[in-house]
């Protein structure tokens, strides 16, 4: 168990890694737009009251130069750093074109562009654009963006129309002062993050300890009957899996894969004890919804949370019997914000780690068919399948527009930005 005995140096492990590679979901829209200047992800929240072929002929005839746009799910900003700005910069790096583009990625609206505006300009028509036309839906903002796109670049990519051409511009005056305001938004939110990766790692590396302690208390055992070693060491082989990932999280979306190393590691030993007791190894079934570490569940059982209204969860065979016996489960907490709270109810950047143990079995679906609704009318507002992934499932907010104020300069050119719609500015969409 060699393996096992550093498990301990484990928690000393919050180091930084190289960004993740690139994601499923950013790849098929920068293949899709080596074609076609639009592209719908099926999966995007907004897909199904979007008209592509609208906003592809308003690019086709409006003068706009390139434009490209993508509409992709909320899940893409996993891939590029947790944010939308990540995705719109992806996008254009991989595809490697110079033009205009346009993302909005789950509720939130980016805009970029590189040879054809001036700096900062396409935040700008992105946040006018989105406060013009909120209310008739996505396909209006798209098509009212192209046409300022348009108008700006008849007038030498700028929206400037006053007469000459010297003095500094409102628009650069804006853009020095939201570029500040960028730098100073990215630091804050640097810290912020890497808070909360820090408090999600500290609950991962709980879970990594006790798998480690209960794998080892099943070595000599298992070497006794060859099936149960086999799944001895697919447990074994699920925590070093876990450990790798582990070292390797660079982010609280990165740590899904954690969680999920250790259910499958979690099933493996269950398959291991009960070989070793002479029964059938267990299906493979959702963890104990009441503390994953339980490993997987046997059946489902009624539970209702304080106030709310009661629904099945799976549970262990000993939390289903307490719950049957009027009694509360003892429930797996974290420390979230300097107070421990029920991992099910801990703040949104805890999804990802959780979420992980139950992916196998239906992935969101699952999760949102599971805390969804009852759950949610029972006070657990903030809590993070109610908010998977940070974004939520009901009506999706509010849209944001740009990145804060579109100074930056990315990959020899590329600028992006505008204002923020998340606070004051924005309604529902």
């Amino acid at each position: 168990m060699k393996r096992l005995a550093w498990a301990a140096a484990v928690a000393a492990a919050l180091v930084a890694a190289p960004a993740a590679a690139a994601g499923p979901i950013v790849d098929r829209a920068v293949q899709a737009l080596g074609t076609n200047p639009v592209y719908v992800d099926p999966q995007a929240e907004l897909a199904p009251n979007l008209d592509p072929g609208r906003i592809r002929r308003e690019i086709d005839t409006a003068g706009a130069g390139p434009v490209y746009v993508a509409v992709l799910p909320r899940a893409a900003e996993n891939e590029e750093g947790g944010n939308p700005d990540g995705v719109l910069q992806a996008i254009h790096d991989r595809l490697g074109r110079r033009g205009t583009y346009a993302v909005i990625v789950g509720p939130h609206f980016r805009a970029g562009s590189e040879g054809v505006l001036q700096q900062g300009v396409a935040g700008e028509l992105a946040t006018q654009a989105l406060a013009a036309q909120r209310a008739q839906g996505a396909t209006a903002v798209l098509v009212d963006f192209v046409d300022r796109v348009a108008d700006a670049r008849k007038h030498g990519g700028t929206t400037d129309r006053g007469p000459g051409g010297g003095g500094i511009s409102l628009i650069a005056i804006l853009a020095v002062a939201g570029g500040a305001f960028l730098l100073f938004r990215t630091l804050r939110r640097r810290r912020v993050q890497r808070a909360e990766l820090a408090e999600v790692k500290a609950a991962a590396h709980d879970d990594l300890i006790a798998l480690a302690d209960d794998v080892q208390k099943l070595e000599q055992p298992s070497q006794r009957n060859p099936a149960s070693k086999r799944e001895y060491d697919a447990a074994l082989s699920c925590y070093d899996a876990a450990t790798t990932s582990f070292d390797r999280a660079a982010s609280t979306q990165q740590l899904e894969r954690v969680a999920g190393s250790l259910e499958e590691g979690r099933w493996h030993m269950a398959c291991a004890e009960a070989i070793l007791a002479g029964h059938r190894p267990p299906e493979r079934r959702p963890p104990c919804f009441f503390d994953p570490r339980h490993g997987p569940s046997t059946r489902d059982v009624e539970w209702a949370p304080p106030g709310g209204a009661p629904r099945p969860v799976p549970a262990c065979e000993a939390d289903a019997q307490a719950v049957e016996r009027g009694l509360e489960p003892q429930t797996r907490e974290v420390m979230a914000g300097g107070r421990m709270v029920p991992y099910y109810a801990a703040p949104a950047y805890f999804s990802p780690w959780f979420g992980g143990y139950f992916m196998p079995f239906g992935g969101s679906g699952f999760l949102s068919g599971l805390f969804l609704g009852e759950l949610l009318g029972g006070g657990f507002g903030g809590f993070g399948y109610g908010s998977w992934g940070g974004g939520g499932y009901g009506g999706f907010g509010s849209w944001d527009a740009g990145g804060g104020g579109g100074l930056s300069d990315f990959g020899g050119g590329m600028d992006f930005g505008g204002g923020d719609f998340g606070g004051g500015g924005g309604g529902d969409f």
